[in-house]
């Protein structure tokens, strides 16, 4: 009897450009397996939208599997820390001579991976692992010191001095493998849907906004670098304008691999780390902040642990809140750009960049609300909810993380909004309660007209005030 490769299927959700499956696929006859732990999604307080984004792209991939002849083994187990004896079981009954996968950065997902490394090792099994996630390998940035970087700029200068030498290269999709002669349970292919998982279903028009197959995400990554990313550094602040790619979703579950994002990026100068506009440059930035706190993820474990990446600001005294965080929660503020940006995550599972920094400053710094409240609301309610990511935006904006904003720094949310929706497109878009109300009067509808009748709540805070409030607080670390 043969022995076989298993690649396990994680975060990565493709054929192309897919480092573990490529190299399983040369050393021989390979099957893949993907393991669903809706129990763990949960604690890691995954959003339904995502999950449902994850099991419809693993049917389109079990698809493309097929016509490679590589099987896609589906186990249901729980929680991660029994993974290993699932795998183990798994390997028991099928002759596996090598495990393939590709790393992670999380605390959870390095002890899940040891786990069943050391538990494969018991059958003389090996576990390769593969840097997939990230352009540069975790642990391998590092200053004259040899130590991890702590601030992006410095950690920014070192990605393109590797860059400038060369961009790694894309793995092409494998070529079909001969048919496997192997006997498996058959139902072990069948890919349970949201609600036999125990959620709520997705609805179809949510769905349709994040379409799935690798061909649907290139669709979105060409279009974008055709024509979106020579004006994205004028447009990408401006959330009515639709400017950014909106490509984290399907990064996020690997259904695109970032070095295809950065070889698309320089595809028309023939791979030559050349920017031919700022636009460009900008974008890449935006790629390598993607980057970076996949880096701090790993470098700093802490930030796994819902602590504060800056140690000085364990003390600081947030409030407690609860009818202040849930009128947050709703979008139901009084501040017009912060209740459409929460609404626009609830409705379709994503909020534009510039939003998310204002509704998140507005939460840790007017309301003075614990930011980790907030971090667990955006990953219940994102497609792209993505730990390092989510985590990093989140400590930014409350001045708790890396090269975070100085506390003093306060973002207004109704300045931000007249500079970045002057005319308050996006606010009508998401607010239908102000669409009559005119450029000028949208962004703060009250503050001419206090006794104005609208189906508007007014503000639960005053800016002025809270600001002064937050100030302290930091001042008294």
């Amino acid at each position: 009897m043969s022995a076989y490769q298993l690649v396990w299927l994680r975060q990565d959700l493709r054929t192309f450009d897919h480092s573990a499956l490529h190299h399983a696929m040369a050393a021989g006859p390979t099957l893949a397996v993907v393991v669903l732990s809706p129990e763990q999604w949960r604690l890691h307080d995954d959003a339904p939208i995502k999950i449902d984004f994850y099991l419809r792209q693993l049917q389109a991939l079990q698809s493309d599997l097929a016509n490679l002849n590589v099987p896609l083994l589906v186990l249901r187990v729980e929680l991660w820390h029994d993974i290993a004896n699932a795998l183990k079981k798994l390997c028991q009954t099928l002759p596996i001579a090598n495990l393939y996968a590709n790393r992670e950065a999380g605390v959870n997902e390095i002890s899940r991976d040891e786990w069943v490394t050391q538990s494969l090792k018991q059958l003389n099994i090996n576990s390769h692992f593969f840097e997939d996630r990230t352009l540069f390998a975790l642990g391998s940035i590092r200053n004259k010191s040899l130590q991890p970087y702590q601030v992006f700029s410095a950690f920014k200068k070192q990605c393109y001095e590797k860059l400038s030498v060369s961009l790694a290269p894309c793995y092409p999709t494998p070529q079909a493998q001969q048919m496997l002669d192997l006997n498996f349970d058959q139902s072990m292919l069948n890919i349970p849907s949201l609600t036999e998982l125990g959620f709520n279903q997705i609805p179809p028009l949510q769905q349709a906004l994040w379409p799935v197959g690798e061909n649907s995400a290139f669709d979105r990554l060409d279009a974008f670098i055709a024509d979106q990313v020579a004006y994205y550094d004028r447009e990408r602040d401006y959330p009515h304008l639709n400017s950014t790619s909106q490509l984290s979703a399907y990064l996020n579950i690997g259904m695109l691999s970032i070095r295809s994002c950065v070889n698309a990026l320089f595809r028309e100068q023939y791979g030559n780390f050349d920017f031919v506009s700022t636009g460009q440059q900008v974008w890449l930035n935006e790629l390598l902040w993607r980057e970076f706190y996949q880096h701090i993820l790993f470098d700093f474990p802490k930030v796994s642990k819902h602590q504060p990446f800056k140690d000085t600001t364990k003390g600081l005294m947030w409030r407690d809140a609860p009818d202040e965080l849930h009128a947050w929660q709703q979008g139901q503020t009084g501040i017009p750009i912060v209740d459409a940006g929460i609404r626009q995550m609830l409705a379709t599972g994503w909020m534009h960049n510039r939003v998310r920094m204002i509704v998140a400053m507005f939460l840790s710094k007017n309301l003075l609300i614990d930011w980790r409240l907030g971090e667990t609301w955006f990953m219940q309610h994102l497609i792209d909810g993505d730990l390092a990511a989510n985590n990093g935006g989140w400590q930014w904006c409350a001045s708790t993380g890396t090269d975070a904003v100085p506390y003093f720094r306060i973002f207004n949310p109704v300045s931000q909004s007249e500079k970045f929706d002057p005319n308050g497109d996006y606010l009508r878009c998401w607010l239908p309660e102000l669409a009559h109300l005119n450029a000028k009067e949208i962004h703060d509808p009250y503050a001419k007209h206090p006794q104005r009748k609208l189906d508007y709540p007014r503000p639960i805070v005053d800016l002025k005030h809270s600001r002064l409030r937050a100030l302290e607080a930091f001042k008294a670390l």
